[in-house]
C-alpha cells in the first residue's frame, strides 16, 4: 500500500497535469459544476506545479533553488497584499490569498512548461553531441 501511495505522489509531482486532471474529474463527479471543478483543480495542482518546478530546476542545473522559489512566493504575496490595499483601502485576506494562489498556478504552469522544453532540448542536444 505504501508503494502505491509513494508511486502516486511521485507521479503527481513529476507530471502535475495528471494531478490537475484527476482532481478536476473527481470534483466534477461530486459537484456537477464545471467552473467550480476547474477552480478546485487549479487550487489543488498549484502546489504540485511549485514542487515540480523545483525538481525540474534541480534536475536540469543540478542545484536546488528552493530558496529562490520561496523568496519569489513571498515577494509575490507582498505585492498582492500591497496592490489590494492600494485599490480597496482594506485587505480581504481570503480574497487576496485566492488571487495570489491562482496567479501562482499560472506562473508555475508557465515555468513548468518552459523547464520541460529546456530540459528536453538539453537532453536531445546532449545526445546529438554524444553521437
Amino acid at each position: 500500500m505504501t508503494d502505491f501511495i509513494s508511486g502516486a505522489v511521485a507521479l503527481f509531482v513529476t507530471v502535475p497535469l495528471i494531478g490537475y486532471i484527476v482532481m478536476f474529474i473527481l470534483s466534477k463527479q461530486v459537484t456537477k459544476n464545471h467552473r467550480l471543478s476547474v477552480l478546485r483543480a487549479i487550487d489543488f495542482s498549484t502546489l504540485l506545479f511549485i514542487i515540480s518546478v523545483h525538481f525540474l530546476i534541480h534536475i536540469i542545473w543540478g542545484q536546488s533553488f528552493l530558496w529562490v522559489i520561496f523568496l519569489f512566493l513571498i515577494l509575490l504575496a507582498f505585492c498582492f497584499v500591497l496592490l489590494h490595499w492600494k485599490y480597496k483601502q482594506e485587505i480581504n485576506f481570503p480574497r487576496v490569498f485566492k488571487g495570489y494562489w491562482r496567479m501562482n498556478f499560472f506562473l508555475f504552469l508557465f515555468a513548468y512548461l518552459v523547464l520541460i522544453i529546456v530540459g528536453l532540448y538539453q537532453r536531445v542536444s546532449g545526445i546529438v553531441a554524444f553521437l
